[in-house]
């Protein structure tokens, strides 16, 4: 029989784990009397409850004002099964197998504490964490369903990509705080992204130039379908590094405009991604664009070091 554990991937405990006791039940709520106490407004007093029966793992909401949801779904009872999200106030927290199981709840309950106030004294955002172990569209799908006011924040090596969100509607979308992309194409192209950290800010009273007014189901299955035009493409790793040859001897006047456009945005970015979250022209143009460029000579790329 496997052991299993609850780890916080995001909010307030990201980082910390509470391993299930063989044939246990694990209440959780904000009230300090239960076994997994989590402190924070968006969880009830009583919230929800883990049982465990062998290898056969529920959740249950124990009524709660904002509700629990399992892989972006309301749920009042639910089978979890390993690799599992469930989202309770502003945690995230995944199922997964562990070592050994302890005999009692004690010591993990001390331990979320600990990593609550270890992360209140590095004053890390309570929100946050990697797109490699959360991934963008599940992280979204999370906050339509819950119903989020926000901006989700995305940082990459390179690039800052913003997601406005309201009620859990994407309302709209930048890279790196400019106008260059419009939002629809700045959406998308953090749709993409497949590593970096993501934090959530609050949505301030602000004059947005444009509004989306996208569902969640839309946006990602447009963002899901270009995504599947690029990779019928054949470029290299999104991560990898790009330079311009030095002699080049290739003549620009045999360039088309769009690889003129692209091929100036090359010139001053280090990835490939990059020149797609800096350049306005459509995703699959800039695509095909830097495929001529490359095969032809014009752009180098080379490997990410990682």
């Amino acid at each position: 029989m496997k052991n299993y554990a609850m780890r916080f991937i995001s909010g307030k405990y990201q980082g910390g784990e509470f391993p299930l006791p063989p044939d246990s039940e694990v209440v959780v709520g904000r009230s300090s009397d239960l076994d997994m106490v989590l402190v924070e407004d968006m969880v009830s007093r009583r919230h929800s409850k883990i049982t465990v029966k062998g290898d056969a793992i529920t959740i249950q909401d124990l009524g709660s004002t904002n509700g629990t949801f399992v892989n972006g779904e309301r749920i009042e009872h639910a089978a979890l099964s390993e690799g599992d999200r469930v989202l309770i106030g502003t945690s995230i927290i995944k199922l997964v197998t562990t070592d050994a199981a302890p005999a009692s709840v004690a010591r993990p309950k001390k331990q979320l504490e600990e990593v609550a106030a270890g992360r209140r004294a590095n004053q890390v955002r309570s929100m946050s964490g990697a797109i490699d172990e959360v991934p963008l569209p599940d992280l979204l799908q999370l906050f339509g369903s819950s119903k989020k006011t926000g901006v989700l924040a995305v940082r990459t090596e390179t690039d800052l990509g913003k997601i406005f969100l309201e009620n859990g509607s994407i309302v709209f979308a930048s890279v790196n705080d400019t106008d260059v992309l419009s939002p629809d194409k700045a959406l998308y192209r953090v749709l993409t992204w497949r590593t970096g950290t993501f934090y959530m800010e609050p949505l301030d009273e602000m004059d947005l130039p444009g509004r989306l007014e996208l569902s969640t189901e839309a946006a990602l299955m447009e963002g899901m379908r270009l995504l599947d035009e690029l990779g019928r493409l054949g470029l290299p790793e999104m991560r990898s590094k790009v330079s311009i040859p030095s002699p080049l001897t290739q003549p620009l006047r045999e360039l088309s405009p769009e690889e003129l456009d692209v091929f100036q945005v090359a010139m001053s970015q280090p990835q490939l991604e990059a020149v797609f979250n800096n350049c306005p022209l459509d995703d699959q143009v800039v695509g095909t664009a830097l495929k001529g460029l490359i095969e032809r000579g014009y752009v180098k790329t080379a490997p990410p070091e990682d």
